[in-house]
């Protein structure tokens, strides 16, 4: 939230009336430590660990089902503000942050220090904030870090050694969100430009789909992207209120 707080909750009954009164059961635990908003939180579930990045330029490592859930809190004077996080998906000790330089860095979980630097012209070049980084993901089964920009382009960097891997012109506008499926077959990207675009990540990162399904609303659109676990669907939530 906005609040700096997190909260985790439990999945209320699925026969649930929608009109029935809060049930506080619900809420399973709240997570305080943060400053400022929370932008980004990201779930490791073989560990049940998640990490969060704010806007008081921190990310935290939590374990929700601790007494003591607060693991470790990281910040990186050189590069600023995080804006997004996700654990590294074939490597969980380590997590990768995206900051307002438009630089990312991957992190040791355990010491916090800095192992890799990722920046949007490949290894040597310099930090650029009109590169924003607005998402960055992990594939989840191939050593590829994934960052959405708001200079429409979307990025992709090898983990092993931060090479640039390739760089496209993704949308008509900024792009917002990402989601790859649970395979890693397709990534689903998301922006202000009111369109989901579908990718083929193994075929040379084709659109395969683009689907207009949101209003712009103060010169916003999509916020969010996501695949379905186990079932072929896919959502998206936008700033016109509409999901």
């Amino acid at each position: 939230g906005l609040d700096g707080v997190i909260n985790c909750w439990n999945l209320p009954n699925s026969n649930i009336d929608p009109y029935d009164s809060y049930d506080p059961d619900v809420l399973k635990c709240s997570l305080e430590g943060h400053t400022d908003a929370v932008w980004r939180l990201s779930v490791n579930h073989t560990k049940g660990n998640l990490v969060s990045a704010s806007a008081d330029g921190t990310v935290k490592l939590w374990s929700p089902n601790s007494k003591i859930p607060l693991l470790n809190t990281y910040s990186n004077d050189i590069e600023g503000i995080p804006t997004s996080v996700d654990f590294v998906r074939d490597e969980t000790d380590k997590i990768v942050v995206s900051y307002k330089s438009a630089v990312s860095v991957i992190h040791d979980v355990e010491t916090g220090k800095p192992i890799l630097k990722l920046t949007p012209n490949g290894m040597s070049g310099a930090s650029d904030p009109s590169k924003y980084i607005n998402r960055i993901i992990s594939h989840p089964t191939m050593p590829i870090i994934i960052t959405a920009h708001e200079d429409r382009w979307i990025r992709f960097y090898d983990v092993n050694d931060g090479t640039l891997l390739h760089a496209m012109v993704a949308h008509l506008d900024a792009v917002t969100s990402l989601a790859i499926d649970v395979h890693g077959l397709y990534l689903l990207s998301g922006s202000h430009d009111c369109s989901i675009r579908l990718w083929n990540i193994a075929n040379k990162k084709t659109c395969v789909q683009e689907i207009t399904a949101h209003r712009k609303k103060f010169e916003e659109s999509i916020l969010d992207v996501a695949f379905h676990p186990s079932k072929p669907f896919i959502a998206s939530a936008g700033a016109d209120a509409i999901a």
